[in-house]
């Protein structure tokens, strides 16, 4: 039964490595990123509910 020749994995996953983190800085470099994402500024709205604007009683139970 003939032997596995293993001899060659180790270039092989360097280069697979080399090559995967290669293409990922690509494709890293190609998203658009704000230079400055603190002068942002965001509205922020308060939405008025029902039960804000008005007086609810509680009653407790009957005993």
């Amino acid at each position: 039964m003939p032997q596995l020749d293993t001899s060659t994995w180790f270039i092989v996953i360097m280069s697979m490595l080399l090559t995967l983190f290669i293409i990922f800085q690509l494709k890293i470099l190609t998203y658009q990123f704000p230079m400055n994402p603190q002068s942002t500024h965001l509205k922020q709205t308060k939405y008025g509910t029902p039960w804000e604007e008005k007086w609810t009683k509680t009653y407790l139970p009957l005993s």
